[in-house]
Protein backbone atom coordinates (compact mmCIF):
# COMPACT_ATOMS: atom_id res chain seq x y z
CA UNK A 1 0.00 0.00 0.00
CA UNK A 2 1.17 3.29 -0.75
CA UNK A 3 2.08 6.14 1.37
CA UNK A 4 0.00 9.63 1.00
CA UNK A 5 1.63 12.87 2.14
CA UNK A 6 -0.76 16.02 2.34
CA UNK A 7 1.46 19.25 1.21
CA UNK A 8 1.63 23.02 1.12
CA UNK A 9 3.54 25.05 -1.35
CA UNK A 10 4.22 29.12 -1.11
CA UNK A 11 4.30 30.83 -4.34
CA UNK A 12 6.35 33.60 -4.69
CA UNK A 13 3.59 36.60 -4.05
CA UNK A 14 2.91 34.26 -0.67
CA UNK A 15 -0.17 32.26 -1.82
CA UNK A 16 -0.68 28.78 -0.58
CA UNK A 17 -1.52 25.79 -2.65
CA UNK A 18 -2.70 22.72 -0.77
CA UNK A 19 -2.28 19.17 -2.51
CA UNK A 20 -1.91 15.56 -1.89
CA UNK A 21 0.67 13.30 -3.20
CA UNK A 22 2.45 9.57 -2.58
CA UNK A 23 5.41 10.98 -3.62
CA UNK A 24 5.64 14.67 -2.20
CA UNK A 25 9.62 15.25 -4.13
CA UNK A 26 8.53 14.34 -7.89
CA UNK A 27 5.32 16.13 -7.39
CA UNK A 28 7.44 19.14 -5.95
CA UNK A 29 9.08 19.11 -9.01
CA UNK A 30 6.15 18.77 -11.90
CA UNK A 31 5.28 21.69 -9.86
CA UNK A 32 8.41 23.79 -10.12
CA UNK A 33 8.57 22.55 -13.97
CA UNK A 34 5.00 24.05 -14.36
CA UNK A 35 3.24 22.63 -17.85
CA UNK A 36 2.37 19.37 -18.65
CA UNK A 37 1.84 17.38 -15.13
CA UNK A 38 2.43 20.62 -12.24
CA UNK A 39 -0.93 22.43 -11.17
CA UNK A 40 -2.11 25.02 -13.49
CA UNK A 41 -2.89 27.54 -10.57
CA UNK A 42 0.65 27.23 -10.26
CA UNK A 43 2.06 28.02 -13.58
CA UNK A 44 4.17 31.35 -13.36
CA UNK A 45 3.84 31.84 -9.99
CA UNK A 46 7.62 30.67 -8.88
CA UNK A 47 9.72 30.52 -7.30
CA UNK A 48 8.00 27.85 -5.58
CA UNK A 49 8.53 26.91 -1.57
CA UNK A 50 7.90 23.63 -0.28
CA UNK A 51 6.51 24.91 3.17
CA UNK A 52 4.57 22.01 4.70
CA UNK A 53 4.39 18.00 4.51
CA UNK A 54 2.49 15.65 6.44
CA UNK A 55 1.80 11.70 6.13
CA UNK A 56 -1.57 10.62 5.97
CA UNK A 57 -3.05 6.97 6.90
CA UNK A 58 -4.71 6.32 3.08
CA UNK A 59 -5.26 8.74 -0.13
CA UNK A 60 -8.73 8.65 1.45
CA UNK A 61 -7.20 10.23 4.79
CA UNK A 62 -5.40 12.50 3.07
CA UNK A 63 -8.40 13.74 0.50
CA UNK A 64 -10.32 14.55 3.25
CA UNK A 65 -7.32 16.35 4.89
CA UNK A 66 -7.01 18.63 2.14
CA UNK A 67 -10.67 19.32 1.51
CA UNK A 68 -10.33 20.62 5.30
CA UNK A 69 -6.90 22.78 4.83
CA UNK A 70 -8.91 24.24 1.59
CA UNK A 71 -11.72 25.65 4.26
CA UNK A 72 -9.45 26.95 6.75
CA UNK A 73 -8.70 30.61 6.80
CA UNK A 74 -4.49 32.05 5.98
CA UNK A 75 -3.53 32.31 9.35
CA UNK A 76 -4.69 28.98 10.64
CA UNK A 77 -2.82 27.54 7.36
CA UNK A 78 0.32 30.03 8.31
CA UNK A 79 0.04 28.55 12.07
CA UNK A 80 0.36 24.84 10.54
CA UNK A 81 3.24 25.88 8.54
CA UNK A 82 4.89 27.78 11.37
CA UNK A 83 4.32 24.53 13.28
CA UNK A 84 2.04 26.27 15.87
CA UNK A 85 -1.11 24.13 14.98
CA UNK A 86 -1.38 20.38 14.21
CA UNK A 87 -3.43 19.07 11.99
CA UNK A 88 -6.72 17.35 13.10
CA UNK A 89 -6.31 13.86 14.34
CA UNK A 90 -2.24 13.76 14.43
CA UNK A 91 -2.33 15.07 17.80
Amino acid sequence: MSRWYIYMVRTARGALYTGITTDVGRRFAEHQAGAPKGARSLRGKGPLELVFTAEAEDRSVASRLEWHLKQWPRTRKEALVRGEINLPGSD
